[in-house]
């Protein structure tokens, strides 16, 4: 039987889901674990779906998570976690951001964006809803939402052990370390907050 643990991490193409898995990756290499990471781009530069695929444990063959082997899902855009249900666990933790990104077909009025995404999930799975955008507006600096997910995340998944500020300080541009941080904590208090709920 093995320990390993499975993260998938998905978005849209410009939300920073890769660096939000590089930094977990590098922080769990860092505390011994055996990691392996996997990149899979829709279109990604277009707005199309991005997925990122980490594994840890004390010894993971392979960084590809199959359908119903991932024990959190972490959505950066509210429809991607719908559409990547499928690779939860029955006992899977859903993390996701109430936060959406039209498609092209959305944008040029061919659909609409569906109705009752977030209570659809819910229904299906343990599932916590922060307002991650929301919470990187109120920190001045849009583009850390995604560590205010990755704070979220090792929150969810009881990594809290590591000392992510530093291996954040090691992976961010300097300029932007403290912000980074502050995202991250922040993130670990929404979803403190949004387990409570």
């Amino acid at each position: 039987m093995t320990n390993t643990k499975s993260i998938l991490l998905v978005g849209v193409g410009g939300q920073g889901t890769i660096l939000a898995s590089k930094v977990l990756s590098t922080g769990l290499v860092e505390a011994g674990y055996d990691v392996k990471m996997s990149e899979i781009h829709g279109m990604a530069q277009r707005g199309g779906s991005v997925s990122t695929q980490v594994r840890y444990g004390d010894e993971v063959f392979s960084p590809i998570i199959g359908k119903g082997e991932a024990d959190i899902l972490v959505s950066f855009e509210t429809m991607e976690a719908l559409r990547w249900l499928d690779y939860l666990k029955p006992n899977g933790k859903v993390v996701v951001n109430d936060y959406k990104i039209p498609s092209a077909p959305i944008l040029m009025g061919k659909v609409d964006y569906p109705e009752g995404v977030i209570d659809t999930i819910k229904d299906k799975a343990n599932t916590s809803v922060i307002n991650a955008a929301k919470i990187a507006e109120d920190l001045g600096n849009t583009k850390v939402m995604n560590i205010v997910l990755f704070g979220a995340l090792v929150k969810a998944m009881g990594l809290t052990d590591i000392d992510w500020g530093d291996v954040i300080r090691k992976t961010v541009k300097e300029k932007f370390v403290h912000v980074n941080i502050e995202a991250f904590k922040a993130g670990m208090n929404a979803i403190a907050e949004a387990s409570a709920v």
